[in-house]
């Protein structure tokens, strides 16, 4: 690790070679804490570049468990965004599920926020512990599966103590999202910052990937957002293509960023569950936006605004309240 820790002082990239070798001996347990906890935050103040997070989906992906189901979606995004919002990438996919999409959710307990996806699911009495051939089950059952990264990602446990140390984003937040165990070919990923948004668009072409939104807004969210422009970078058929979306136009009339905010599993779940039975407030639209987006890319929709419509439509019902007692009792 040694000399990648130095080329990393002097603000230097790692190329694709360099990146796998690195991730290889930290996900081998071979590097101490120290080495761990050096590298992660020099690439973090450098900023990583795509050769870097390509070498660590590589080498993940190569030593992960395997799922497999076809034509899935994942709406796992990068986290890190600093803003402890309510889990809605999460609640987004739930709510797809009860629309008929197959998901195959990849997800972590909490990093860098109060409430991971792992632990808002487990409050809400969703198994997040299930082998690969228990949720190729659960996803052609109830359209639902949760991958709960650890479990999938043993090679990862060299590095959560650290990760949790030094107690904001780093790298994984960006690989984990490219390293589904379910391979899926049709991905929603939210990303902290908009410069990542094309180096994700590359890296994802880079992994035949059939259709994905990258999203990340104006206000700071990984997330499409209620309150401002989200910028949009599409990959469909290897061509990569931008655009943005406003509120305005969708007439989303939500006004206060206070109510988006999470707390801890519990509060977290409370407002999932209030959604889910029909509540109408500025969570329940933000989870709506991004499911949106997830019917754009399962190419049920072309046009954002019907997709987002048609979410609107179905979590008023509480059918989504329902489809999640079936995914609880399964």
């Amino acid at each position: 690790m040694e000399k990648f820790i130095k080329k990393l002082k002097k603000k230097e990239n790692l190329n694709f070679e360099e990146s796998k070798i690195a991730f290889e001996v930290l996900m081998d347990g071979k590097a101490s804490e120290d080495e761990i906890f050096t590298f992660l935050t020099l690439l973090s103040n450098k900023g990583e570049v795509s050769s870097e997070i390509a070498g660590g989906v590589y080498v993940l992906r190569n030593k992960s468990k395997r799922v497999n189901v076809s034509d899935c979606i994942d709406t796992c995004g990068t986290g890190g965004d600093g803003k402890n919002t309510l889990n809605i990438s999460t609640a987004s996919a739930l709510l797809l599920a009860s629309m008929g999409i197959k998901i195959a959710k990849h997800g972590n307990k909490a990093v860098s926020s109060k409430c991971g996806s792992g632990d808002v699911l487990e409050k809400l009495r969703v198994k997040i512990n299930l082998e690969p051939e228990d949720i190729e089950k659960y996803i052609n059952k109830y359209n639902f599966g949760f991958m709960f990264a650890p479990n999938y990602h043993s090679a990862m446990k060299y590095v959560g103590p650290t990760r949790k140390k030094i107690g904001k984003r780093t790298i994984f937040n960006m690989i984990g999202p490219l390293s589904s165990p379910a391979l899926v070919q049709r991905q929603v990923v939210g990303v902290y910052d908009k410069k990542l948004l094309k180096i994700f668009g590359d890296s994802l072409r880079n992994l035949n990937i059939k259709f994905a939104w990258i999203v990340n807004s104006e206000d700071g969210l990984d997330e499409i957002s209620p309150y401002a422009k989200t910028n949009v970078v599409e990959i469909k058929n290897n061509q990569m293509s931008e655009f943005v979306i406003d509120p305005k136009d969708l007439k989303i009339n939500a006004d206060n960023f206070k109510n988006l905010i999470g707390d801890n599993d519990e509060f977290n779940a409370s407002q999932i569950i209030n959604i889910f039975k029909g509540e109408d407030n500025d969570f329940s639209k933000a989870v709506c936006l991004n499911a949106a987006a997830g019917l754009i890319v399962s190419e049920r929709f072309n046009k954002f605004i019907d997709a987002y419509n048609k979410s609107r439509e179905h979590i008023l019902t509480g059918k989504t309240y329902d489809h999640l007692k079936k995914i609880q009792n399964g």
